[in-house]
């Protein structure tokens, strides 16, 4: 494929980003690789990357990015892969509004931002790829991920509407829906728990103790995990096809609760569910 192709991809800390940013730089694409934290971008660009600071919870930082990333491509852009995203666990009756806003400016309202940023430039050229890293919690809800599943369901309530919605402008939108991946989500995720549950006080403690286990367990939590390199062997065809996928399933998991809730009844699938959440 052609060196000129260019990407923008966030959350490249660790993870699923930092495996994209390493593959497609590979395959000959132009990465320009984001993270929040400057430690982590000085830490790319010693790699060899072109990185920028990126905060998705933060507007001026997606606006800044954006305009170094096009005035270092010449104001194009072939990609878009909207990776950058954390888990906010705990039970709903847990979660206040700061706290659910606080998940929702992540992985939706600054994912959001940074794509309509990037749609003018892709329309513009006639053509262009947007993937969005979902989770097949995105639409197979889990107890006491409430925060994370509502912002994934909403995430692909916003990614379909804006596939519709770029028909026959030459930009190709896809959802990538991973089920476990070997990554620090869990750490990050155990973090935020810390922050902002108050499990001491909640009718939920002696369930937070056995996911407080999960969350600092080494190794893959639970089975079926596969690492970072499916989920970007998924982003290579969205990319790469002549017609990609509206959806990427990724690990069995996803394929398994898929199946599911296209055949089951709510009431079945939610003591499957209940089993394993």
């Amino acid at each position: 494929m052609s060196t000129t192709k260019s990407i923008l991809i966030t959350g490249c800390s660790s993870g699923i980003g930092l495996c994209a940013a390493r593959l497609l730089r590979e395959r000959g694409y132009r990465v320009f690789a984001t993270a929040r934290q400057a430690g982590d971008v000085e830490r790319l660009v010693s790699e060899g990357f072109e990185a920028v600071r990126l905060d998705l919870a933060d507007s001026a930082s997606i606006q800044s990015a954006v305009s170094q990333v096009l005035a270092a491509s010449g104001g194009s852009l072939y990609g878009l892969f909207n990776n950058g995203a954390y888990g906010q666990p705990g039970a709903v009756e847990d979660l206040s509004r700061d706290v659910l806003r606080e998940q929702f400016e992540t992985n939706l309202f600054g994912t959001h931002e940074l794509t309509n940023l990037v749609i003018p430039v892709m329309r513009r050229q006639g053509y262009g790829r947007i993937v969005q890293n979902s989770s097949v919690l995105g639409f197979a809800a889990m107890r006491f991920r409430g925060a994370y599943n509502a912002s994934k369901f909403a995430l692909e309530g916003l990614t379909d509407t804006l596939r519709l919605e770029l028909v026959g402008s030459g930009v190709h939108v896809s959802l990538v829906e991973p089920g476990p991946i070997q990554s620090r989500f869990r750490d990050n995720a155990y973090r935020m728990y810390l922050t902002h549950i108050d499990r001491e006080h909640s009718r939920h403690r002696e369930t937070y103790q056995a996911m407080e286990a999960r969350l600092q367990k080494e190794g893959p939590a639970v089975p079926f995990t596969q690492g970072p390199e499916a989920v970007v062997a998924k982003v290579i065809h969205a990319l790469e096809a002549l017609r990609p996928k509206a959806r990427y399933y990724v690990t069995f998991p996803t394929y398994l609760f898929g199946y599911l809730k296209r055949i089951l009844p709510d009431r079945a699938l939610d003591h499957i569910v209940g089993k394993v959440g």
